[in-house]
């Protein structure tokens, strides 16, 4: 009992450290790509922050059980490097022993993973899609911000704020670019605001300001003086919510047996069972050599992990297509990595066994 206690413990502290480097490292790179979408336009920058928390939502089942294999492989490499195995061999206990405070310590995150693949995942997803098609189907006077270039849908127009709206609504130091018929036609005002006249028509009414038409290359350019001056607002055409498989209801995938949906739901499976199989894995990966390198077991982790994920992602391609049955796509990869675990819990117990006879009195 008081080991179990102790593996919990040891088990739980290393999970909790890798949780947090990996997460962040997770939302670092999630962050960096949308910052590079919002410099160039097509992320508003204010919806930087929800799709960050959408993309980690969605990719919280991988990070999940890359945290509990790394956390499993970290603690019985420690016990390998501080030669506590030595004195559990010793003991006549055998390698095998591990498995049950492992399945104690990973079971309830498997069961956690299995949870936000089936539903949390699928949600994130689609409210990130959802979020995007919305922005997207803004008009150009609500994609304007203050200090930025914004382009509108159809690339042919430029605006710019230098201050944004107050309470009226009103914004100052406006600056818009057209191209229209081969001419270029640049208008520079002191305010500007959106008006929506009584048959729906949306205008951008710019006051007090100039207008300069020309074509480029050309000096000959005409400028005009006004002081009120309107733009109409193309009506944009509503985009539609584009169907994605992963942001499909688990429930959906079942009640629609089709190919592409069947490959997704044996990838929603997968991820669980390749979390509890790659757990049990790290123990006999986890054995260090004190007198040699510390860091070839965590390179063999590293590749069988991409291996077996890599499995999981071409089986499902090949279920999409049609290429495998799903029972077949399914248990495929999962059956070749348990025959994988057999043979390295097999290796490990040979390597031991002569030296436990030997030691035997």
């Amino acid at each position: 009992m008081i080991f179990l206690r102790a593996a919990q413990r040891e088990f739980a502290n290393a999970a909790i450290a890798v949780f947090v480097a990996l997460f962040a490292i997770l939302v670092t790179t999630v962050l960096i790509r949308l910052l590079g979408q919002a410099a160039g336009g097509s992320v508003p920058s204010e919806a930087v922050l929800a799709l960050i928390g959408f993309g980690a939502l969605a990719q919280l089942p991988i990070v999940l059980s890359l945290t509990v294999f790394i956390a499993v492989l970290m603690t019985l490499s420690r016990v390998y490097r501080d030669s506590e195995m030595v004195v559990w061999f010793a003991s006549g206990v055998p390698l095998t022993r591990w498995i049950r405070p492992v399945l104690r310590f990973v079971l309830p995150v498997v069961i956690g993973i299995a949870g936000v693949t089936f539903v949390l995942a699928p949600w994130a997803q689609y409210k990130s899609v959802e979020y995007k098609t919305r922005l997207n189907n803004q008009d150009d006077a609500a994609r304007v911000a203050p200090g930025v270039f914004r382009e509108s849908s159809g690339a042919q127009r430029v605006f710019f704020v230098e201050v944004g709206a107050g309470d009226d609504g009103r914004v100052k130091n406006v600056f818009v670019s057209t191209m229209q018929d081969g001419k270029l036609g640049v208008m520079v005002a002191e305010e500007g605001f959106v008006e929506t006249r009584p048959d729906g028509q949306r205008f951008v009414v710019l006051e007090r300001g100039r207008r300069y038409e020309g074509t480029p290359g050309s000096p000959d350019y005409g400028v005009m003086h006004f002081e009120r001056y309107s733009v109409r607002l193309e009506a944009k055409a509503v985009t539609k919510l584009p169907t994605r498989t992963r942001m499909v209801p688990t429930v959906e995938l079942l009640r629609t047996p089709q190919p592409d949906h069947l490959g997704e739901l044996s990838s929603r499976i997968g991820l669980p069972l390749a979390a509890l199989i790659l757990s049990l894995l790290a123990i006999p990966l986890s054995y260090v050599n004190p007198r040699a390198g510390r860091t070839n077991n965590l390179i063999m982790a590293i590749l069988i992990y991409l291996i077996y994920s890599n499995m999981i992602s071409v089986a499902q391609a090949w279920i999409t297509h049609g290429k495998i049955g799903f029972v077949a796509g399914l248990i495929a990869p999962h059956a070749l990595m348990l025959t994988v675990l057999l043979l390295f819990f097999y290796r490990r117990m040979v390597v031991v066994a002569p030296w436990r006879r030997r030691a035997a009195p």
